[in-house]
């Protein structure tokens, strides 16, 4: 009986593990950094139909936004913040970004092919 449990037990857990290594192999990861009020890179290229781990970095100076209207996400971050916006699969196609506290240098997109 305490062989079948631990079967079990060890089983489930394997489970959770590969599902969680998994969805770690399924998601890309970018990072778009804000420096004196432009993004680098400008054109981040991504596979379409995959699962996108933005990574933002705003180095200053100063706050910055990180938006995008058409992927319906929006950040302000201060000076020396990181937070990381995950993006569903994307058909292919260019998808723009923009800093509204620099709007005419802070720009970008994101091409998925």
């Amino acid at each position: 009986m305490l062989r079948k449990l631990l079967f079990v037990i060890a089983l489930i857990f394997s489970v959770f593990i590969g599902n969680a290594f998994a969805d770690d192999e399924e998601v890309i990861e970018r990072t778009i950094t804000a420096r004196d009020g432009r993004f680098i890179p400008e054109v981040v290229e991504v596979p379409a139909g995959k699962k996108i781990r933005l990574v933002l970095v705003n180095e200053g100076p100063g706050p910055e936004e990180f938006e995008s209207t058409v992927l319906g996400f929006e950040k302000v971050m201060n000076e020396g913040v990181t937070r990381k916006v995950i993006i569903q699969p994307l058909k292919p196609g260019e998808y723009a970004f923009f800093g509204e506290f620099h709007m005419d240098t802070a720009n970008g997109k994101i091409i998925a092919r």
